[in-house]
């Protein structure tokens, strides 16, 4: 697996990461606890630092209330007493029963989310989805509260508008707060009119990391879902949707070149595309199974040519 000496870090304001985000949303889903610590073990062990979760996971399955992801995680970091190295980031407003981004939600949800994590602080705050319902000095100010107690150190911002962005960080510098210092979007060699245009215009602007979700496309750019595959999987009709468009059987067609050209997985091409953008600091990707953990890791240091951005760049348009 990748080797944490030759995989430098990169910045999201004052935390140093490592340049794969593990997605930590098959946690309590399709990977149990026992297989998520194996998982987590792998990715630490392979040099990791960096993990991506949010209150809300998995309230979607059956049985769960939301928060299993991350109870998992702070197991984990109990049992392993690596808090301290590890760059833990999850998000706020999506919780059954903490959802929207009023004040008292945003601090009360905090607060379950560092007990759930059992920690006394949280790397980076994502407001997960926008409450325009709030106006946003009342969340700026929220999540700057929580910065001065000391109980964020970063805060950022996930599927927000342009002009919801940017008003946000204009009031966090008029009035001298914490500001948005990272964005999640959804971006992918598949999904790249979301993000490209005014939002990476805006990451450009304020020097934001960019850390993009559904990186890998549900699973289609891992190059397992193909016209006569059957992929065991509960992503698998949202991943086999692209074969059915020339586009997606253009980008596939297009990864196997590159991957055979460099004896690689077709899933670090993906990947190693989105680091290739000028304005990405660390792609979200998940493994619910160890096995799946090295394809991810090895885009760190897969170099593509300018030459092979620009095929998947013109495959994908």
């Amino acid at each position: 697996m990748t080797s944490a000496s030759t995989t430098p870090h990169r910045r999201i304001g004052a935390l140093s990461v490592f340049p794969l985000n593990l997605g930590g949303n098959v946690f309590g889903w399709t990977a149990d606890e026992t297989e998520s610590f194996k998982v987590l073990d792998a990715y630490a062990a392979a040099g990791g630092n960096f993990v991506d979760t949010a209150d809300a996971y998995s309230a979607w399955v059956p049985g769960n209330e939301g928060g299993e992801s991350e109870t998992i995680l702070g197991r984990w970091m109990e049992s392993r007493g690596n808090r301290d190295e590890m760059v833990i980031a999850t998000k706020v407003g999506a919780h059954p029963a903490r959802k929207g981004l009023s004040a008292a939600n945003i601090k009360a949800a905090a607060e379950d989310s560092l007990r759930r994590l059992n920690t006394d602080h949280i790397d980076l705050y994502y407001t997960h989805f926008d409450d325009e319902s709030i106006e946003i000095p009342e969340i700026i100010t929220a999540l700057d509260d929580l910065v001065r107690a000391g109980k964020v150190r970063e805060i950022a911002a996930s599927n927000l508008t342009p002009d919801r962005l940017r008003a946000s960080l204009t009031f966090s510098e008029t009035e001298g707060l914490a500001r948005y210092s990272a964005l999640q979007p959804h971006y992918s060699l598949m999904s790249r009119d979301t993000y490209e245009g005014e939002r990476q215009s805006l990451a450009q602007e304020y020097d934001l990391a960019v850390l993009p979700y559904y990186s890998l496309a549900s699973g289609f750019l891992t190059g397992k879902y193909r016209d006569e595959a059957e992929v065991d999987s509960p992503r698998a009709a949202g991943a086999a949707k692209h074969l059915t468009t020339d586009r997606g059987r253009r980008v596939l067609s297009t990864l196997d070149t590159i991957a055979a050209a460099h004896n690689t997985e077709v899933a670090s091409v993906a990947l190693a595309w989105l680091l290739a953008q000028p304005t990405i600091t660390a792609p979200i990707a998940s493994a619910r199974t160890v096995a799946q953990l090295p394809a991810l890791l090895a885009a760190t240091e897969l170099r593509l040519t300018e030459a092979e951005v620009t095929a998947l760049t013109e495959a994908s348009a």
